[in-house]
């Protein structure tokens, strides 16, 4: 099916918004997270805690970082799927991102900062944080709005304490031809929450649950909060977990950076028995994040239309 070339997804102002303290738009914003990733597993999210200067220096750090030579960027190495180097793959030659893993982490940033920079950056180094710091900021508002929504209050601080935090800076090259080009090729997130920025290129699709592809055009002043399979599975299929893609045309790069809230190493993602009743049988069985991550790169998970099903379906 084609896309179509308008922005569709709903818009949540979350600029009034703290964790300490419920402010009065409180219960509409959580009512209208809740419908956003029922109904479209994401929505766009204006969020005025960090400054348009931050965004724009995050930006062309970006652009810095993937100047580097290839044999720099090759350092940014990891033993977990998707939290190092990619580049060159044939599937998505236009592809390009590095990770930085556990990022609020002490001395993350410095050390992958440190790894592809010899004579240092500190510039790079403290707009990453600040900006993953006040990104995360975001997600746990989110998070916290949704277990709320469901009545799962108490599950707040051991959910959120559950997750580290893992940042992506993605370039994706311009098309060689005239021709619109795979720059990602369609997937689900396999993490808890997935919040992204990008530069004023555009690229990013969606599927609905019509199986339509509508074309996301973020401002420079949004963000795109996305639900991740971890979220749709400890929810027991409450939150919906969106198919999505880059699709490339014109002749200028895209850069993303994206934060992505993932499960801690050995902690189980289990659905609350609250989320468990004759309406809604359990989906999953309990399964550890990087265990089927694992599984997920296997020629069966690989061929599986639904990875996680065939992993741990209930």
């Amino acid at each position: 099916m084609g896309s179509e070339p308008i922005q569709l997804l709903p818009i949540i102002d979350f600029s009034q918004l703290k964790q300490e303290s419920k402010s009065p738009n409180w219960e509409s914003v959580k009512n209208q997270v809740r419908f956003a990733l029922q109904e479209f597993g994401c929505f766009e999210a204006t969020f005025d805690q960090i400054p348009r200067d931050l965004r724009d220096s995050v930006i062309q750090g970006s652009r810095q970082l993937f100047e580097l030579p290839l044999q720099t960027k090759l350092r940014n190495s990891s033993n977990k799927h998707y939290h190092g180097y990619i580049g060159q793959h044939a599937l998505v030659p236009l592809y390009e991102s590095l990770g930085i893993d556990d990022a609020l982490g002490h001395g993350s940033i410095d050390r992958f900062t440190n790894l592809m920079w010899s004579e240092e950056n500190p510039d790079f180094s403290k707009s990453i944080r600040s900006f993953t710091e006040k990104l995360a900021e975001l997600d746990q508002i989110v998070r916290k709005l949704v277990l709320e929504s469901l009545g799962l209050e108490k599950y707040i601080d051991e959910h959120i304490e559950s997750t580290n935090y893992l940042v992506r800076v993605q370039k994706y090259d311009a098309p060689k031809s005239h021709e619109t080009e795979i720059g990602l090729t369609a997937h689900t997130d396999k993490n808890m929450v997935t919040i992204l920025y990008q530069n004023e290129v555009d690229g990013l699709e969606v599927q609905k649950k019509d199986g339509q592809w509508i074309l996301v055009e973020p401002s420079p002043d949004s963000f795109i909060v996305m639900i991740g399979q971890a979220f749709y599975a400890w929810t027991n299929g409450r939150m919906h977990s969106a198919h999505h893609r880059v699709m490339m045309k014109g002749s200028v790069a895209r850069y993303s950076v994206g934060l992505f809230s993932v499960s801690k190493k050995g902690h189980i993602i289990k659905a609350p028995q609250e989320m468990v009743d004759e309406e809604h049988p359990l989906l999953f069985k309990p399964y550890d994040h990087f265990e089927f991550v694992n599984f997920f790169y296997t020629p069966e998970g690989l061929k599986s239309s639904d990875a996680l099903k065939a992993y741990c379906g209930a």
